[in-house]
């Protein structure tokens, strides 16, 4: 479906016609500059390659740079396709909006998830650690065994291990828009979305 590119600005309560208090997330949704239209003769599909944000130039590379000043434009920090859209209706240059979104609205939006580092077992998969009596002081919060001593005398792929946490794409289904304030480029939508405070996410209608 048609969407946007927008950040994270924070979390915070809104009041509902009903007097009941809501967390809604404030996103700064658009304005989003047409820099591209893909078509079915020349690509295969139908999208509108949407640019968020501003860039300097130094940051581009030659092709990039040349295709921004070709088309008269300024350069954009972000680039997503868009498809679902009436390519027909748009034309390189125009201005996406807040305009494409009303209140009630269910929306589908993603993010890079809050990126929390290297962490032990415990604190990725959830691990309830090991016991604390009996001489273990050094066990508490250890894995335990990740294989076999004799065969396959391997650790299989995918075992549940330390690591990396964080940082992934999340994509958070059955979100309600229950504000719009056009004249700032701001939503309110209700809930948690995924990722910290200026973090690049992309809403589908």
């Amino acid at each position: 479906m048609p969407g946007l590119l927008g950040k994270k600005l924070g979390m915070t309560n809104y009041y509902l016609e009903d007097g009941s208090v809501a967390p809604v997330t404030v996103v700064e949704l658009g304005p989003c500059t047409v820099v591209a239209i893909k078509t079915k003769n020349n690509d295969g599909y139908e999208a509108l390659q949407l640019g968020f944000g501003e860039r300097k130039e130094k940051h581009l590379n030659k092709p990039q740079s040349e295709y921004y000043k070709q088309k008269k434009l300024k350069p954009s920090a972000f680039l997503k396709e868009f498809r679902n859209f009436d390519i027909s209706e748009y034309k390189i240059g125009d201005k996406l909006t807040t305009d494409l979104f009303s209140e009630d609205d269910i929306v589908k939006v993603s993010a890079k998830s809050k990126g929390k580092g290297f962490q032990g077992v415990m604190k990725r998969h959830g691990f309830h650690g090991g016991q604390r009596t009996h001489g273990q002081g050094d066990r508490e919060r250890a894995p335990g065994s990740i294989g076999q001593s004799s065969y396959p005398s391997r650790v299989f792929k995918g075992m549940k291990m330390g690591g990396r946490t964080g940082y992934k794409r999340i994509t958070t289904t059955g979100m309600k828009i229950v504000k719009v304030i056009a004249e700032k480029n701001v939503i309110l939508v209700k809930g948690a979305v995924p990722g910290a405070v200026n973090t690049i996410v992309e809403i589908n209608k």
